[in-house]
């Protein structure tokens, strides 16, 4: 298998990517494998978090599969590219925060899977990049909406249309990353961070990124009523009578939520 899915606790999952002899390059086949893992991990339930990583240590994706791609007609290529949408869409979807662990290079599609995390830890070795226009191409899996979104428009624009590589350092200070920690470590550091956020309410995680996510691309009114109906969600659950009695007898919560979600 070159994606497989890992589950380090109850509720956390990791989809683990493991094509060495490809640096986890995108091939079709790789692509169906990511968006089935996505669209599993968006059904369950029982997942509050999932982390998306590398099992190399020195590449967490190169990006599309250049070698499958050489001998594709244009019919090959529309079809792949169904394929890459369906996947990015599926990562998207993705209903619980998702956190990418990037060692190494996070190159075009790498970078864009990336991108569809909420959140980004990279280690000192990692290096981010579009270079899509390098190749006769533009990025196609979201890059060109997703990185303004993270960075802004004129950062982005200096990425998409140079093509240049940004170390991990630089890719913190523009916002590209959110947390940097030592080589080598992005996988443990992202566990820690999973497990952190897996002990909150799940009706509210759901619920908060829904808010956030849905929120971004409307008008602030708009967005204040989205806000209102995730509020109303958590607010009214099993979760805050259990949040606030645990808050006050100083214990940690037992979410009754895990019995309401997917009712």
């Amino acid at each position: 298998m070159t994606v497989e899915i890992g589950r380090p606790s109850a509720h956390v999952a990791e989809v683990i990517m493991n094509r060495p002899d490809a640096m986890n390059a995108l091939s079709t086949q790789q692509l169906r494998l990511l968006g089935q893992a996505a669209t599993q991990l968006a059904a369950d339930d029982q997942v509050s978090v999932v982390i998306i990583s590398s099992a190399l240590k020195n590449a967490f994706c190169a990006g599309a599969d250049l070698k499958e791609r050489r001998s594709f007609a244009e019919d090959d290529l529309r079809g792949q590219r169904l394929v890459v949408q369906e996947t990015f869409a599926a990562l998207l979807e993705i209903p619980v925060p998702v956190i990418a662990a990037v060692d190494g290079f996070a190159l075009g599609g790498g970078c864009e899977l990336a991108l569809c995390c909420d959140l980004i830890i990279a280690s000192a070795s990692a290096i981010f990049a579009l270079p899509e226009v390098g190749l006769g191409l533009t990025p196609g899996g979201g890059g060109t909406q997703l990185l303004p979104r993270r960075i802004g428009l004129n950062s982005a624009s200096d990425l998409v249309f140079t093509g240049r590589k940004v170390a991990a350092d630089e890719a913190l200070r523009m916002g590209l990353v959110d947390r940097l920690v030592p080589q080598g470590a992005a996988g443990s550091s992202a566990s820690k961070l999973a497990e952190e956020i897996a002990a909150k309410s799940p009706i509210s995680l759901r619920a908060a990124k829904r808010a956030l996510r849905k929120g971004l691309d409307v008008d602030l009114a708009s967005g204040l009523e989205i806000e209102s109906r995730s509020w109303e969600e958590a607010a009214f659950s099993a979760d805050r009578v259990e949040g606030i009695e645990a808050f006050n007898l100083r214990r940690a919560p037992r979410w009754p939520s895990w019995r309401e979600i997917g009712s």
